[in-house]
């Protein structure tokens, strides 16, 4: 009788760029999808066989079968035809999140511990910078632009427009709101009161900021971040840089531990 054997592998992973989206789309995909196709491949299967059996002077009864494969496969395709626009976001928002989130990889040569989709309570946090400019949650906005037109934001400090309109999610009490929900995680692990500056990034838009709006929160084009966090002044040192990232990390992987039971 063989040994009893264990994974080598102690604690879960940190997570990837985009891994709460590609969850839930593969959620949809489970929920949504999967069964009315296995059930529409059943009974067309069935309808085939039926109709074989009735060409094979078989006793057939294909006509009930068929009726059923062709409702089954019209309502597999209703089914797909209707999730179709939240799955398209879905991928897009991932590959928003996977761009940002490399980019975000490249900070760490400049002293900074990189993060990626940090699970609350009915949220996510996309990415968590910590380095010697401080603590940053990176919210990512992967909004389609319109084909013709200028793809342009503008963010005042408080109001946040595109093409002149506010957009129904307001993604700057969104990003304050994680940031203050961060900074209470930080404090509760760690005891130490730990400023956290939100951010928000939209890959390939152009953003217009007015003047002095970039105080308490910024709203940026992703390639912009590496110089913001450049000329901003050092607020932590590599001693606070590591306690902080010590407990991200243990609460993520607990986390993470929590959701596989």
């Amino acid at each position: 009788m063989s040994e009893p054997t264990k994974s080598p592998i102690k604690d879960k992973p940190l997570r990837s760029p985009g891994q709460s989206l590609e969850e839930e789309r593969r959620k949809l995909f489970e929920d949504k999808i999967e069964t009315p196709f296995l059930l529409a491949l059943f009974f067309t299967f069935l309808a085939v066989f039926e109709w074989w059996r009735s060409y094979s002077n078989r006793p057939p009864s294909p006509v009930f079968f068929t009726i059923v494969a062709v409702l089954l496969v019209g309502f597999f395709t209703w089914r797909v035809w209707k999730i179709r626009p939240r799955i398209r976001a879905l991928r897009q928002g991932i590959e928003g999140e996977k761009a940002v989130g490399q980019f975000l990889e490249r900070l760490r040569e400049s002293g900074y511990q990189v993060f990626h989709d940090l699970i609350g309570t009915g949220f996510n946090v996309d990415h968590v910078l910590i380095g010697p400019a401080g603590v940053f949650t990176v919210e990512t906005k992967t909004w389609s632009k319109p084909e013709r037109g200028e793809a342009h934001i503008k963010f005042d400090g408080e109001q946040l427009t595109v093409a002149g309109r506010e957009p129904e999610r307001n993604p700057v009490v969104q990003a304050r709101a994680q940031a203050g929900w961060l900074k209470g995680l930080l404090v509760e692990s760690t005891g130490h009161n730990f400023d956290v500056f939100p951010v928000v990034v939209f890959p390939g838009w152009y953003i217009e900021q007015t003047e002095g709006s970039l105080r308490n929160m910024w709203v940026l084009e992703p390639k912009a971040l590496a110089k913001f966090l450049g000329n901003a002044p050092q607020r932590l040192t590599p001693e606070e840089i590591k306690l902080a990232s010590f407990h991200l990390s243990r609460f993520i992987r607990s986390s993470e531990k929590d959701r596989s039971k």
